[in-house]
């Protein structure tokens, strides 16, 4: 089992950071609205910069003028295990407090060579 979290992150703009321990790292991923709990809700998921093992357990507020200044706090955590991953496609089955399930990611196609876009959804069970 790997790490798992989303932070709730009032920047600029309030946004979810999905945050899954892979590679010696936690992939991040910003959701603009809160992840979805049903299955017939789908997010957009913004691939961005990894960070380092320990973030997770991370909550503060990050100082005005510093990346991503505003508020984190944990809104969900757990345990998560990959159960199907190819270039663009990431399934996993996580065990939060709040999320629990098969859930996906599916990279979108680009518009521009530099979108990160992905979709995040619960898998239909």
């Amino acid at each position: 089992m790997s790490i798992y979290v989303v932070h709730k992150h009032a920047a600029s703009h309030l946004h979810y950071d999905l945050r899954l321990q892979m590679d010696g790292v936690l992939k991040s991923w910003a959701i603009p609205k809160q992840p979805p709990e049903d299955e017939d809700v789908k997010r957009l998921a913004i691939a961005v910069e990894d960070h380092q093992i320990g973030y997770e357990k991370f909550e503060g507020v990050i100082p005005k003028g510093e990346y991503g200044a505003g508020k984190v706090e944990i809104w969900d955590n757990g345990t998560f295990e990959i159960l199907e991953k190819e270039k663009g496609k990431l399934v996993i089955k996580i065990s939060g407090k709040r999320l629990k399930g098969a859930y996906c990611l599916i990279k979108l196609k680009p518009k521009v060579a530099s979108d990160k876009n992905w979709l995040f959804f619960r898998k239909k069970s």
